[in-house]
C-alpha cells in the first residue's frame, strides 16, 4: 500500500515498570515511568509512516500540551497531521503497566478521542479518495467507525479494523464492511463469544469472525505467531523468537508493516514482513518509540536478536 488513512485515536502514554501486576490490595513498588506518545491509531500511523508509506491521520487531541507533542512526534516521523482536530477536552491518555515478562496491562481515558464526529470525516473525504487503504481501531466512537467504513465501501478502498479495545454486539452490519480484521486471541473471544485458549477454539472462532463477513480474519498470537483465515482456507505464520521487553504497540508495529508490504493479494510475505517489524519492537520499551524503521526491518535476521 502506497498511501494509507489512519482513523483513530492519539493518547500521551504513561509507562510504568513493575516487577509483576499487582493483586487487589497489593502495594507494588514500580521500577521506573515513561511518558511516551501513544494511541493505537497514532501508533500505527507512525509505523506506517516509518515503514515509508505516504501517512494521513484523522483524530482529535486536547489543546494542551499533552496534544502538541503526540502531534509534533507524528509530524517526526512524515505523516500528514493537518487534519487532527484541537479539541476542547483533554487529550487521550493511557496508563500502562509493564511486567518482567513484557506484558502489559492498559487503563485508557479517551478524552479528545470522543470529540471524533462525522462532520471532521466528510471534510476530510479528499484523504479517502486519495487513500489505498483506510486503517481504523475502537478507540474512538463507534458511530464513527460504522459511518468511516460506509465511506470506505462508498469509495472502494480497503478497509483494515484493529477491533481494539474489543467490545461486544458489534452492530452486524460492520462486519461485511471489512476487509481486514486484526484481533488478538482476547479480541476475538470477545467479538465472536466464544473461547480462545486453545488452538482448536481459536481456529473456530476466527471461522465464526470469517462467517460473520469479515474477508480476511488476520489473529495475531504473540509469540505463537499468526492465522489467517480466509475463503481458500486457513495458514499459519511462525513469529520470530526474541526476548521481549515490553509489548506495547508490537501488534500496531506489526498491522502497519504489514500494510506496508501488502498488494492487496499477497499476505505471506507482507506477514512475514509485519512479524520481524514485531519482533524488533518488543525488544523496546515505550510505544512510538519501539517502532524500527523500514531499513532496521529489512536487515532484521533470527540471529540478529
Amino acid at each position: 500500500m502506497n498511501h494509507v488513512l489512519v482513523i483513530g485515536s492519539l493518547n500521551m502514554d504513561f509507562d510504568v515498570y513493575t516487577s509483576h501486576r499487582p493483586e487487589p490490595g497489593e502495594t507494588v513498588m514500580g521500577k521506573s515511568m515513561k511518558m511516551v506518545p501513544g494511541g493505537k491509531g497514532a501508533n500505527q500511523a507512525y509505523a506506517l509512516a516509518r515503514m515509508n508509506v505516504k501517512t494521513a491521520m484523522i483524530g482529535a487531541v486536547g489543546d494542551d500540551p499533552f496534544g502538541q507533542m503526540l502531534i509534533h512526534n507524528l509530524q517526526t516521523a512524515g505523516v500528514d497531521t493537518s487534519s487532527i482536530r484541537l479539541s476542547s477536552q483533554e487529550t487521550g491518555k493511557a496508563f500502562i503497566e509493564i511486567d518482567e515478562q513484557g506484558q502489559n496491562y492498559i487503563t485508557v481515558i479517551a478524552g479528545a478521542n470522543h470529540d471524533l464526529d462525522e462532520t471532521l470525516l466528510l471534510d476530510h473525504l479528499d484523504l479517502f479518495e486519495q487513500a489505498d487503504a483506510i486503517v481504523m481501531q475502537l478507540e474512538i466512537p463507534l458511530p464513527i467507525v460504522c459511518q468511516a467504513a460506509k465511506l470506505c465501501r462508498q469509495k472502494g478502498k480497503l478497509l483494515i479494523l484493529d477491533p481494539a479495545p474489543a467490545v461486544k454486539d458489534l452492530p452486524t452490519d460492520l462486519f461485511p464492511l471489512v476487509d481486514i480484521a486484526k484481533p488478538n486471541e482476547t479480541e476475538l473471544s470477545i467479538l465472536t463469544g466464544m473461547p480462545t485458549n486453545t488452538r482448536e477454539e481459536i481456529v473456530s472462532a476466527a471461522k465464526k469472525l470469517h462467517a460473520m463477513g469479515v474477508k480476511n480474519v488476520m489473529v495475531t498470537l504473540g509469540g505463537k505467531g499468526t492465522l489467517l483465515v480466509q475463503d481458500s482456507g486457513i495458514r499459519e505464520f511462525p513469529a520470530y523468537p526474541v526476548k521481549a521487553v515490553d509489548t506495547t504497540a508490537a501488534g500496531d508495529c506489526f498491522l502497519a508493516s504489514f500494510l506496508s508490504q501488502f498488494d492487496g493479494q499477497d499476505f505471506s510475505a507482507a506477514i512475514d514482513f509485519g512479524a520481524k517489524a514485531a519482533a524488533i519492537a518488543v525488544t523496546r520499551p515505550g510505544a512510538q518509540s519501539s517502532i524500527p524503521s523500514y531499513e532496521e526491518v529489512c536487515r532484521f535476521s533470527p540471529q540478529s536478536r
